[in-house]
């Protein structure tokens, strides 16, 4: 009995050590060699402060930048996750029709404009940092109003668009999306 004891002892030991030192340090150490930005967060650096992640959103009020898609953890990563409300509860609803009413307010558009989806649902991990190209053409009008654009300004400004338009993954999965985040770090280098 206190033989296979032992033997029990000695291979959960060997295998706690295999399982949970070994293995993580070996796949973290090829991720440092292999993927050095992406397995340090993504880090987006300027005059040496970090700014923020390209891989979690982050929420922008000022109407001098465009608007994140909405989040019901304020793209707090510890608590990630959605409200789960479904969409015949009449509170999600109504906070939809609330969302889609300020973003046509906010971005001074006509009534019947089609809001794009992202701008008044959550992602499902409400980290998300995209958004549609047409989400961002409707608030560069609001921008470019705000920062007082010259038309060379203003066409700068849907160049930058254009330029940081991501294909979907592997040009099958997806939509077109813009990183919300490095499109505002990019509105302001224009000159």
């Amino acid at each position: 009995m206190m033989k296979r004891l032992i033997i029990s002892l000695k291979i959960l030991l060997l295998f706690t050590l295999l399982t949970g030192v070994i293995y993580p340090l070996l796949i973290t150490g090829i991720a440092q060699v292999v993927f050095p930005v992406k397995s340090n967060g993504s880090f987006v650096v300027r005059n040496g402060e970090i700014r923020g992640s390209v891989l979690i959103g982050q929420k922008f009020d000022s109407a001098a930048y465009f608007s994140s898609r909405p989040s019901h953890i304020a793209y707090n990563p510890l608590p990630s996750g959605g409200s789960n409300y479904g969409l015949t509860n009449t509170e999600f609803r109504n906070l939809v029709n609330e969302r889609k009413d300020k973003f046509i307010t906010f971005n001074s558009l006509d009534t019947l404009t089609q809001v794009p989806s992202e701008m008044v649902f959550e992602s499902a991990s409400g980290l998300d940092p995209h958004i549609s190209p047409r989400a961002a053409l409707l608030q560069a009008g609001r921008i470019a109003e705000y920062r007082k654009f010259s038309p060379e300004q203003r066409q700068k400004l849907h160049d930058l668009i254009e330029k940081l338009t991501e294909d979907p993954q592997f040009h099958l999965l997806g939509k077109e999306r813009i990183n919300v985040f490095l499109l505002n770090l990019g509105l302001d280098t224009i000159k």
